[in-house]
């Protein structure tokens, strides 16, 4: 019984859940009455949110309505890195709302320091954009999870491939 356990802690975006969201979005902006008339949208291009309004106070309308949709679609909201706020053509304004894919360099030595000094019997090391954690305790798996929850980091994280 000595078979080591393990999972991945990554950093994903479903992107199919994305453009629903979006399109959420876009169908109760067309019925509210405070967007009547308003050039708002948004899009996305590649991996980047394109939010358009008519004005900054509009715009805030517009990411709430957004952020909403991505809460209720099990979106991480905590991987949107918003850009500057520019003007656009015809009076509008735009913002860029970058989704954050994988773990960065920072946030996986952030994670390994908290596994290190836990104590716990495991195991960790970085692949790419994802933290591999392994240990012969399933327990002790599931503490790191926990203390990993728990824990400031700058994106949203996941487990996945329990084994």
């Amino acid at each position: 019984m000595s078979k080591e356990s393990s999972f991945d802690i990554v950093s994903k975006v479903d992107f199919s859940e994305v453009t629903n969201a979006i399109s959420q979005t876009m169908k109760e902006i067309s019925t509210r009455y405070d967007f009547k008339g308003s050039k708002s949208e948004v899009s996305l291009d590649k991996e980047e949110l394109v939010l358009i309004s008519d004005d900054e106070y509009k715009l805030d309308q517009l990411k709430d309505v957004l952020l909403s949709k991505l809460i209720k679609r099990g979106v991480p909201i905590g991987n949107l890195d918003y850009g500057k706020l520019e003007g656009a053509s015809g009076g509008t304004v735009r913002q860029r709302a970058k989704l954050v894919q994988g773990i960065d360099k920072e946030n996986a030595k952030k994670i390994n320091t908290i596994i290190k000094n836990s104590g716990v019997k495991v195991k960790s090391q970085v692949q790419d954009d994802q933290v591999r954690v392994t240990g012969k305790n399933r327990d002790d798996l599931q503490k790191i999870i926990s203390l990993v929850k728990e824990a400031d980091l700058t994106v949203e994280v996941q487990f996945t491939n329990y084994r």
